[in-house]
């Protein structure tokens, strides 16, 4: 999604006609800038000028599913079952994490998406504006291409031109960042020889090229020692969770937070290896109250 709306965008979403859309603008009702002779409006503040607007009684929100949606992350997932939270997973993405917390169908969402100038909190703004959702970081981790036990010949994106290589679904941040990289080195998906099922998860990924199945991945490398495979770093990136505030204090949730502050978390990330936990628990987003 654009950070800013065109003028029929924002007819549509007010379900107005264009012309009463940029009267609104002209008489300053609405949130826009003006540029290269064109009228936008900023998705975020849009958002928060509607929840302003808002009038009547305060009708209580049905309670939200205990389900943490978005990125896999094996940390986060075996931390998940480990702190004995009885929260629920759905694993398909952080975008897709974003939809599933807009929607209310989960509590949190895991995400990782890169940003011109950071991670994730751009992404959050345009999908949910400032809506009360905090964002904690959990860690920072390692990116890059895992290759196949037998595959010792790849060196960069440059090499991957006919190899065979295991993609991750399209809801997944990494496969918009492994595209994204693709085009920087003059590739496309059709110069891969991909296979044709996508990996669901970051285990699922290395799985299939610890089963040579595949001869690289862009995965993590946290799963490159446990499964034996060659790591080709790339990037630095950071994983955090987008809890919705009324679910933080909850006590599934407590539990999970309270549980990744412990020494038993860092001790496994340091088994894993490929995450840094110097700014777990740092809050990078509180959205208003509402």
């Amino acid at each position: 999604m654009s950070e800013y709306l065109t003028t029929k965008e924002l007819a549509d979403l007010l379900r107005i006609g264009e012309r009463k859309a940029y009267d609104l603008a002209s008489s300053g009702e609405v949130p826009c800038v003006r540029a290269m002779g064109k009228l936008l409006f900023p998705r975020s503040e849009v958002i928060a000028w509607l929840n302003a607007s808002r009038s009547g009684p305060q009708v209580a929100e049905p309670p939200l599913p205990p389900i943490v949606a978005g990125s896999h992350d094996p940390l986060l997932d075996w931390a998940l079952r480990e702190s004995g939270s009885g929260l629920a997973t759905y694993y398909d993405g952080s975008f897709d994490g974003l939809i599933r917390l807009g929607s209310r169908s989960a509590q949190a969402a895991a995400l990782h998406i890169h940003e011109e100038n950071g991670f994730n909190t751009q992404s959050l703004r345009d999908a949910l504006g400032e809506a009360p959702v905090v964002l904690i970081e959990i860690a920072q981790r390692q990116r890059g291409l895992l290759l196949s036990p037998e595959t010792s010949d790849i060196a960069g994106f440059d090499d991957l031109r006919g190899r065979r290589v295991v993609l991750r679904q399209n809801s997944a941040a990494s496969q918009r960042l492994f595209d994204a990289e693709l085009t920087t080195h003059g590739l496309t998906r059709d110069d891969l020889t991909a296979l044709p099922t996508c990996a669901r998860t970051e285990e699922e990924l290395a799985i299939t090229l610890h089963d040579n199945k595949a001869e690289a991945g862009f995965g993590l490398g946290a799963l490159a020692s446990l499964y034996n495979l060659r790591f080709v770093p790339t990037h630095s990136e950071r994983l955090d969770l987008a809890i919705w505030r009324r679910a933080y204090f909850d006590e599934p949730m407590q539990k999970l937070l309270r549980f990744i502050r412990s020494d038993q978390f860092h001790t496994r990330a340091s088994e894993f290896g490929g995450y840094d936990l110097t700014g777990l628990g740092q809050v990078h987003q509180n959205g208003a109250s509402g």
